[in-house]
């Protein structure tokens, strides 16, 4: 038995004594009800493993890849596999719209003895990014109502000493019902900014046109707080939501059937669609707004019934976790999985590069520097020999394309055989006849 391998079981042995034996406790849970995530990092603090090396890196990647999400837009997603010995995290960062829902789903291989802790962060650069969300995964999925437009960040980070593979999904829904009944066949018609007046003014809503008499139902379970006519509206009913920080405004009504003070529930009928004070030159339509303390703000996301599912995984999978290479002469490397991306680099052929997860027809990979981006498949194949090479010199095997910091692996006597299988800047990744694998200076 190598080294190693003593060094991950007698690891293990302590990570599952630990984690078996402590409940969440600690200086940050006296006070805080931690996430699945913090409540593990506290464990292994606990147990002193945080003083190890394998403890030590897997905390400082939980921090540190908050500051290296890639870019996505959602829907989304991948089928990616994490490896226990590169102690890996991945954090996602995308753009929400207030009233959205987002849901996002993880299943995984193998599906027992295999948590991956999921978190959801509000991205916020001046005061530190805020923790919205967790969970880990023995089989979950998690939503969460979006509070302000901006930027999100996902990380998925697996426990110590665990390997496997796994599908995560990100769709965004509506955070309400939709407001109309659908006897009558609705359709929103008029959105959010369009001119009014001439020009005079600007649409403070959405026009969902149904057949005059439709029921206009409660988007969410609430109170009634106000029904009157007034001059742009009409007949109006406002109801505030349950537990949310905002108003409904529904107006243009043939008939309110509610009283100011009642109850209500989603899908009760608030009033009849029609087309009442200043609408009563165009179809019948419910005027839908939404209002907050700093004035009216788009509903369209709240109860938008489109949910756009993510493309199918259509990469190959025998290549996640394995090195692999470029096959093109001019391939790049993109910010996201989109051609219309930023390019982070373009990469010379047969640049070794390791397969995070699949989108799509892309990659998600990493270079041997750690650098992070997206490639479309088909300019990635797996490792063959595309040469073989007599070393004129005698030269270090070294585990990194780094001379400065790389191990040694072993030594290769000057007029060894080596079969050259990809490349990084200066450096060429080798075997040699004992099937070592390294890294040698393409100099030599």
């Amino acid at each position: 038995m190598t080294l190693l391998k003593i060094k991950y079981l007698v690891f293990n042995l302590l990570c599952y004594a630990a984690l078996s034996s402590c409940s969440n406790k600690g200086p940050l849970s006296i006070f805080n009800k931690l996430s699945p995530h913090d409540a593990y990092a506290q464990r292994l603090k606990d147990a002193g493993l945080d003083r190890s090396a394998m403890g030590s890196v897997w905390l400082k990647k939980a921090e540190s890849s908050l500051g290296n999400a890639l870019n996505i837009s959602i829907p989304y997603k991948e089928t990616g596999y994490f490896s226990a010995e590169k102690i890996p995290s991945a954090t996602l960062s995308f753009e929400a719209k207030r009233g959205q829902k987002l849901n996002i789903t993880l299943s995984k291989k193998p599906e027992l003895n295999f948590a991956i802790y999921i978190d959801l962060w509000r991205e916020n650069t001046t005061a530190g990014h805020q923790l919205l969300a967790s969970a880990d995964t023995m089989g979950l999925s998690l939503e969460y109502e979006v509070k302000e437009n901006g930027k999100y960040l996902l990380r998925l980070q697996p426990e110590l000493l665990r390997s496997g593979q796994y599908t995560l999904t990100i769709t965004a829904g509506p955070s309400l019902s939709f407001p109309v009944s659908q006897s009558g066949k609705p359709s929103i018609g008029s959105f959010w900014g369009d001119g009014r007046d001439e020009g005079g003014r600007k649409h403070e809503g959405i026009d969902i046109f149904a057949l005059k008499r439709t029921p206009a139902i409660a988007a969410a379970n609430g109170t009634v707080t106000s029904v009157r006519e007034n001059t742009l509206g009409g007949l109006v009913v406002f109801m505030r939501p349950e537990n949310r920080d905002y108003t409904l405004y529904y107006a243009h009504l043939d008939k309110q059937l509610v009283k100011d003070g009642q109850t209500v529930s989603t899908g009760d009928t608030l009033g009849l669609v029609g087309n009442t004070s200043n609408a009563r030159n165009t179809p019948s339509h419910l005027h839908f707004g939404i209002y907050t303390n700093g004035g009216a703000i788009d509903p369209l996301a709240f109860v938008n019934r489109t949910v756009t599912e993510p493309k199918p995984v259509s990469s190959p999978l025998k290549l996640l976790s394995a090195t692999a290479r470029t096959t093109s002469k001019s391939n790049l490397l993109y910010a996201e999985p989109n051609e219309k991306a930023a390019v982070r680099q373009k990469l010379p052929v047969s640049t070794a590069l390791t397969v995070d997860a699949a989108i799509a027809d892309w990659f998600k990979v990493s270079l041997p520097d750690n650098t992070q981006g997206y490639i479309h498949n088909r300019n990635v194949s797996g490792i063959i020999t595309l040469r073989k090479l007599t070393l004129k010199f005698e030269q270090p095997l070294l585990d990194a394309p780094d001379s400065l910091s790389a191990a040694r692996k072993t030594i290769l006597a000057a007029g060894r055989h080596v079969n050259i299988k990809a490349s990084f800047k200066s450096y060429y990744l080798v075997t040699d006849d004992d099937d070592n694998t390294g890294w040698i200076t393409a100099a030599k």
